[in-house]
């Protein structure tokens, strides 16, 4: 094994780089002075009775006093017995401490389990960012199906919605949207991309919310403050199958009275550029 891989073996076990080396350095002979350990070792002088010091501490070297001071190695086989019963020394105040710790934080755990949130299947949400990464989050986990009404203001206008077109691409997908959209060529567009991707879609004077139903079980729904009369949305979240179910019923009964992409086109389009 060459000794850049017993320096790194060595402070694995404990030890600093310097005194890895300078331990190395001892056991190629009985004994060393401090100098010719630093010059040994390649390690600087100024260093040198720290680190043989701190050796000497650890049980890895001894001291042979004299007009000059000289340090012999300890048995390898001691000195790496004793930095291994270190660590298990250190191992087993760990483990004392992790078993106070458990004993401490488990009656914490344990009371705050009896305590549950009677409403946690809801979500509020205000804030227009948390809104809309709430909605790509929503997008991002549909399974089956996402039904959508589809109405300003827009979290994230049709043309834009770039996560939406591509869930489209590959799930079932249906909206209603409200017949203004036509008056925004570039809303128009961006549900036109939507159709052309697969999108089962409808169209109706007015929709009554804004609203979305994920695979029968997840509801997105929000409103503008009837009293308060803002054009700021509060928007809730909603995880209840049976809302899902009722809300779904509420949808496909819109549905069925909403024109087809080319049936509002040309009722809302067509007609008004003849006219004009």
């Amino acid at each position: 094994m060459e000794d850049g891989e017993l320096v790194g073996q060595l402070t694995r076990l404990g030890l600093t780089s310097y005194e890895a080396k300078a331990y190395l350095s001892l056991i190629k002979r009985d004994s060393y002075t401090a100098a010719q350990v630093a010059r040994q070792a390649a390690l600087p002088r100024q260093r040198i009775y720290d680190v043989l010091g701190t050796l000497v501490q650890k049980g890895l070297a001894v001291a042979r006093p004299g007009t000059v001071v000289k340090y012999s190695a300890t048995p390898p086989e001691v000195a790496i017995n004793l930095l291994i019963q270190s660590h298990r020394q250190e191992l087993a105040e760990m483990e004392r401490g992790a078993r106070s710790m458990v004993e401490t934080l488990q009656p914490s755990f344990e009371a705050g389990q009896a305590h549950t949130d009677p409403l946690e299947y809801i979500e509020v949400l205000r804030d227009r960012r948390a809104i809309n990464e709430r909605f790509a989050e929503l997008q991002s986990s549909v399974k089956r199906e996402i039904l959508v009404f589809t109405k300003p203001p827009y979290a994230t206008p049709p043309q834009e919605n770039v996560e939406g077109l591509a869930v489209t691409l590959t799930h079932e997908a249906r909206s209603i949207y409200e017949f203004g959209v036509f008056d925004d060529p570039a809303v128009s567009e961006g549900v036109r991309r939507f159709l052309e991707a697969g999108e089962d879609m409808r169209f109706v004077p007015e929709l009554p919310l804004k609203l979305v139903i994920i695979d029968e079980t997840i509801v997105m729904f929000g409103m503008e403050d009837p009293v308060a009369g803002s054009a700021d949305l509060t928007i809730v979240v909603v995880e209840h199958p049976s809302l899902a179910h009722v809300l779904k019923t509420a949808f496909d009964a819109i549905w069925n009275s909403g024109l087809t992409f080319d049936q509002a086109y040309d009722r809302l389009v067509s007609r008004r550029a003849q006219t004009a």
